[in-house]
């Protein structure tokens, strides 16, 4: 369900050796708004990963000296660049997910801003319930309370925290 955004831009010089590529769009208008939007894609179909900050010229994605040597892609060209959010997104959950998650917006925004390795980590071990949906309602409540509570990922033996 992820909106894939085509579009073509013109690099431009950025601090410490970096280039940036504005976005002509707003990624919250776009996917909705989340503290962090993490994206993969291509620029000249070199592949691509990165997460869209914000200049003085509004959102952008920044390229980094080793980046742009390995694409061949310098300031002042002109690219032709396809993003699309990473890892699942809201309208891909399962709905008792998705409505555990709507129930609780700092839960909900925090999942949204975690990197797709910690979204996908947290779906992995509801889903490893399917046949016990006492215990997926259970791991579902536990998710919300450690999302609210800012933790990435869940403790991995009793008496951890990460």
């Amino acid at each position: 369900m992820a909106t894939t955004v085509n579009f073509t831009a013109t690099v431009i010089a950025g601090s410490r050796q970096r280039a940036l590529i504005p976005l002509p769009f707003d990624p919250d208008e776009e996917w909705g708004r989340k503290r962090t939007h993490r994206v993969g894609g291509t620029i000249n179909g070199a592949k691509v990963r990165a997460i869209i900050e914000h200049s003085g010229d509004g959102p952008c994605i920044v390229l980094t000296p080793m980046w742009r040597r390995d694409s061949g892609v310098s300031a002042g060209d002109e690219v032709t660049v396809t993003l699309t959010p990473e890892g699942p997104q809201r309208a891909d959950l399962a709905p008792d997910v998705a409505a555990a998650l709507d129930a609780e917006p700092a839960a909900a925004e925090f999942f949204d801003s975690l990197a797709q390795f910690y979204r996908k980590a947290y779906l992995r071990w509801i889903d490893a319930t399917k046949r016990r949906p006492d215990i997926r309602a259970e791991r579902i409540t536990e998710m919300i309370e450690l999302l609210k509570a800012g933790k990435k990922e869940r403790p991995t033996a009793p008496g951890t925290s990460t």
